[in-house]
């Protein structure tokens, strides 16, 4: 009995798991080429702000498709690619951009890194310091390796 429930199971998920699988219609490529090469550069510097670690050329959020598309369009009206990414600027912030520009409000983004590994770095050598400086007996003798053999015989 409980074979056939189990049996019956397997069976019911291997037939439902190809219905999730349901392929979308991919998008039309642009008629132009040279259009469709710039909304991918300008979309290469831009941010998907649900996404936040890809741009919105890589992102597949809906919203990176709108601003996709609206960036496509921007271009079909004769803007530049500087006005393009102003205009994102001015709406979304310097965040939008995938590199900021190095201002003060922006400072941490560029130099934050750096300051966390050097802040580790320090704290490793203070460790390693005090580490270097207390008694032997301060730490606990190695009792693994007697423990693992007796427990194995």
């Amino acid at each position: 009995m409980l074979r056939r429930l189990a049996f019956s199971w397997a069976l019911a998920l291997t037939l439902a798991v190809p219905l999730g699988a349901v392929a979308g219609e991919a998008a039309p490529a642009a008629d132009d080429p040279v259009l469709e090469a710039r909304v991918l550069a300008i979309a290469g510097e831009l941010r998907c702000l649900v996404c936040q670690n890809q741009t919105i050329a890589d992102s597949h959020a809906d919203l990176a498709q709108d601003l996709r598309r609206q960036v496509r369009e921007m271009i079909q009206q004769g803007k530049s690619d500087r006005e393009v990414i102003d205009y994102m600027t001015a709406r979304y912030g310097d965040f939008v951009l995938y590199r900021p520009p190095l201002k003060a409000t922006t400072a941490l983004l560029w130099f934050g890194p750096a300051l966390l590994f050097a802040g580790g770095i320090v704290g490793l050598v203070i460790v390693l310091r005090r580490r270097s400086r207390m008694s032997a007996d301060r730490f606990d003798p190695d009792t693994d390796d007697e423990g693992d053999a007796g427990a194995r015989a």
